[in-house]
């Protein structure tokens, strides 16, 4: 895959005088079915998360609440998507090495997984993850 199939999709917005309302559902909004849903919240100034490359698993990332950046790389190109809106979230692909960043105080980071939890989904290292993208083409 390559940072290209990655996108910023928006979310229905439901705009009510009482709050307004947003809507995720998989296969609609977000393009898989979706298997595991974790969150990300409390991270210390500075310190990055992510940092490493799924083969099979395909991620939607919403900040539900204040910003941080998503860093996508396919060993080829760089992407940077800034997330600070609770009604768009980022699709991510397979096969794309992730890092996340610049989180604000009081940040929450909302992911929906396509896979259940699998330790031997992941690839940590990023020389690794430029190999295994070698043999993919």
């Amino acid at each position: 895959m390559n940072v290209v199939d990655c996108k910023i999709i928006e979310l229905p917005k439901i705009v009510d005088p009482r709050g307004n309302l947003s809507i995720i559902e998989q296969l609609k909004q977000v393009p898989f079915e979706i298997k595991r849903v974790y969150w990300i919240y409390d991270v210390p100034g500075g310190m990055e998360r992510g940092e490493h490359a799924y083969k099979e698993n395909q991620e939607f990332i919403v900040a539900l609440s204040g910003s941080f950046d998503v860093v996508l790389d396919d060993s080829i190109n760089k992407l940077v998507y800034p997330l600070n809106r609770s009604y768009k979230g980022l699709y991510v692909a397979k096969g794309i090495w992730r890092k996340m960043t610049n989180f604000s105080t009081n940040s929450l980071a909302l992911v929906l997984s396509s896979t259940d939890y699998d330790v031997n989904d992941y690839i940590m290292d990023y020389q690794d993850f430029k190999k295994w993208i070698a043999k993919q083409k």
